[in-house]
């Protein structure tokens, strides 16, 4: 028997195939677009990534997707449970609040209500996507809040075909959050969450909605007893409402979670068969036959065309077993770009190897047509992916003798932290609380054009380097009138941190148009490891020689670590991740040497994707640590003990991975800290971490400027909880997405926050 075979997507990306939103969005928040204006343009993409849906031959529209900042956030909206200390009377425009949320805002006189900082922000699972944390508290009620996902439900029925809504599962929902007062847990709240959700689902069956797409992506994580136990009833509850419950796990296999995930009371099971592949045998027997098994087949997160003959066996292998089978990505195609078609300077063999979210559309089909029975020709895919296998692009022997060769101590610093610490501070003479950046200064449409018209071919190299040199001498010389004690270059060369370092090495590929969103109108172009990695000429090493010839203060040398490198690009799939990340960190060793050799006496090594790595399922930690840890120690080993080594993390859980932070045995760590509290002291004052800590005291990602007290009220909190003499002065993040006029009255206030406490603690 032939099943009924449909595909369906879990989400699009939404910031547009050029960025509209982006755009978009930055101009509402400079004043230059309204809020009618804003909302025509998110209409307009909306439309077209449906109407991209019907041409592709998807069952479904998927609705609920779309954010103007990020979905999570849009639960808080749609379930009523803006948290209270932001002080909305339920009065503003809802933008207004929602934009407050993402954003903060500002100190307005003395109004002590007027100062509101931004929700937490952290990584969504172990991406690189930043969510908003929900705040929850013993008093957190909810309700049904806004009417803006019932009117994008009209505006796709408009399109005549069959609509399918995606929410987070309200299990996820409150996991994702964080208490706020002590003494409560906030799966408490779930009895309070329920009867809003079957209003929510109720009223989309008003509206004609048949199938709705619960994400409960934590039943690819390790769940306590309650929260296990709190499944069922509350999906007994839900199933009540009304539309069709499809429930769906991704990231991770559901592994002990499987049985529980097949037998809740729902009518169909997503399950992320690139990830949880082993998953599926066991679904196949445990999923009631009257449900519908949807299976994600096709790669939501990396970018390397579908093997479709493998897939296809797989599929067939199910089809066997089911009445109705769904076809979809393994998760949401938010985290890849929209289309190739705009990749015309991509490598042409390259290129032949990839689908983007649009191409991984047209494969979902070519495997239904032919799970139909229908003949299709994919003869063409079939020779790329054979192509790619063979490419003597893709293994260069010479890395991989290179990694052979490596003794088994090039890991490790020739001298303990405490003795590495005297020989710095003498080096250095740095004063108590020292302060320094993160390594990136504003962007600016001048500084943007100048480095777009030189890749262009419109400007000569000598006219680049002289508008680069000009940039760099002018941070140089804010950063000495500011009083800063460690300066560094800004990096106006730098599109990004990643993509700047890949288009220097070897075995990687950059797109012109490959924009992936990292957190509300922050977007990347994450770059493409296609083959082994090897660096052949210095990178930073002029850039760095120059601003330090400026000035008599230390520049740190700023670089990209092997882990950051790695999971902020689309990674070959044929490799081991121990391997990949051992060449990357080979290559950045090289620039390390060069730089101290150059005389460069402190030499960031950033790694906030160290945390993101980290897998799901606690089995596969030690060795993603163990691999990322010995990484970044083969990057720093090389180096004297005058020469200090810092590296950076931000957003992200930093108690989870807390042994392996001081593994790495860096001389500096600077992490974000101001918008959870200065949380993360606290985790790393526990911990005993015995090297120097830089918590951030502003936060990078809000256009407002917190005041000199703002600063010192953290930086004393933090000298409570971590030893003084061992603390540094920075921001959160780089600030390369502030303005000027933002960046040098925060920086002003930060240095003399830090001036303040050294007068207090002398």
């Amino acid at each position: 028997m032939t099943p009924l075979v449909r595909t369906h997507i879990l989400g699009y990306p939404r910031i547009g195939a050029r960025r509209e939103l982006k755009f978009a969005l930055e101009a509402h928040w400079r004043g230059e677009c309204s809020a009618a204006q804003l909302e025509d343009t998110a209409r307009g993409l909306r439309a077209a990534h449906w109407a991209e849906q019907v041409r592709s031959g998807l069952a479904f529209l998927t609705v609920g997707d779309f954010a103007y900042y990020d979905h999570v956030a849009n639960h808080l909206q749609w379930l009523g449970c803006e948290p209270a200390r932001f002080g909305f009377r339920g009065d503003e425009p809802e933008l207004d609040r929602y934009f407050i949320m993402a954003r903060g805002l500002a100190r307005d006189g003395e109004d002590p209500q007027a100062g509101r900082p931004a929700l937490e922000m952290t990584k969504w699972f172990d991406t690189n996507y930043h969510y908003l944390v929900p705040e929850f508290t013993p008093d957190s009620h909810f309700r049904p809040g806004s009417e803006r996902l019932f009117a994008q439900v009209e505006e796709a029925r408009r399109l005549s075909h069959p609509v399918k809504v995606v929410l987070l599962g309200p299990l996820t929902f409150l996991w994702l959050g964080k208490e706020k007062a002590d003494g409560f847990s906030r799966l408490d709240l779930l009895p309070r969450l329920l009867p809003v959700y079957g209003q929510i689902l109720a009223r989309l069956a008003q509206q004609g909605v048949a199938w709705v797409q619960l994400d409960e992506p934590i039943l690819a994580t390790e769940l306590t007893p309650a929260w296990q136990a709190a499944f069922e009833p509350a999906y007994a509850t839900l199933t009540a409402a009304g539309p069709r419950l499809l429930l769906a796990s991704y990231f991770a296999p559901l592994a002990e979670n499987t049985r529980l995930a097949c037998q809740l009371p729902v009518h169909g099971l997503h399950v992320d068969a690139v990830r949880g592949a082993g998953d599926l045998p066991a679904v196949l027997d445990w999923l009631p036959a009257h449900k519908v098994l949807s299976v994600g087949i096709v790669n939501g997160r990396n970018v390397w065309r579908t093997d479709l003959d493998a897939a296809f066996a797989r599929l067939r292998r199910a089809a066997e077993r089911r009445r109705e089978l769904w076809l979809a990505p393994s998760c949401s195609l938010l985290h890849v770009p929209v289309s190739l078609e705009g990749e015309t300077a991509l490598d042409a063999e390259v290129r032949g190897w990839l689908a983007f979210a649009r191409e991984k559309l047209n494969e979902l089909a070519a495997l239904k047509h032919a799970l139909a029975g229908h003949p299709v020709d994919w003869s063409a895919a079939r020779a790329q992916v054979e192509a790619r296998r063979a490419s003597p692009r893709v293994h260069r022997p010479v890395v991989a003798a290179r990694l052979a060769a490596l003794a088994h101590d090039a890991g490790r610093r020739p001298s303990p932290s405490a003795v590495r610490r005297a020989a710095q501070r003498t080096r250095l003479k740095l004063p108590p609380l020292p302060t320094t950046t993160i390594g990136s200064f504003p962007q600016t449409p001048a500084l943007r054009r100048a480095r777009a018209a030189w890749r262009r071919g419109e400007l000569a190299e000598t006219a680049y380097r002289a508008a680069m040199e000009g940039e760099i001498a002018h941070a140089i010389r804010l950063q000495e009138a500011l009083g800063l004690d460690v300066l560094v270059h800004g990096e106006p060369e730098r599109n990004d941190m990643v993509e700047y370092f890949a288009e220097h090495l070897a075995g990687f590929a950059v797109t012109q148009n490959g924009w992936v969103q990292s957190y509300g109108s922050r977007c990347v172009k994450p770059p493409i490891l296609y083959g082994d990695v090897a660096r052949p000429s210095p990178i930073t090493l002029d850039w760095t020689r120059y601003a330090q010839s400026l000035t008599a203060r230390p520049v740190k040398g700023m670089l990209t670590g092997p882990a950051t490198l790695f999971q902020w690009s689309f990674v070959r799939d044929d490799l081991p991740q121990s391997t990949v990340l051992l060449q990357l960190a080979a290559a950045v060793r090289d620039e390390v040497e060069d730089l101290e050799r150059a005389g460069i006496a402190i030499i960031q090594i950033d790694e906030p994707a160290l945390r993101e790595g980290l897998p799901l399922r606690a089995a596969a930690r030690a060795d993603y640590l163990a691999a990322a840890t010995r990484a970044f120690r083969l990057c720093a080993a090389g180096v004297a003990d005058a020469t200090q080594i810092h590296t950076h993390m931000c957003y992200a859980e930093f108690g989870d991975i807390l042994p392996a932070i001081i593994a790495l045995d860096a001389d500096v760590l600077t992490v974000e800290a101001s918008r959870s509290g200065m949380e993360s002291v606290r985790a790393f004052a526990r911990a005993d971490y015995p090297n120097e800590l830089g918590p951030g005291v502003f936060d990078v990602h809000s256009p407002h400027v917190p005041t000199t007290e703002d600063m010192v009220g953290l930086l004393e909190y933090a000298a409570t909880l971590f030893p003084p003499e061992r603390l540094w002065v920075n921001p959160d993040c780089g600030l390369k997405t502030r303005t000027w006029e933002e960046v040098e009255p925060a920086l002003a206030h930060m240095v003399a926050a830090a001036r303040t406490l050294r007068q207090r603690l002398a």
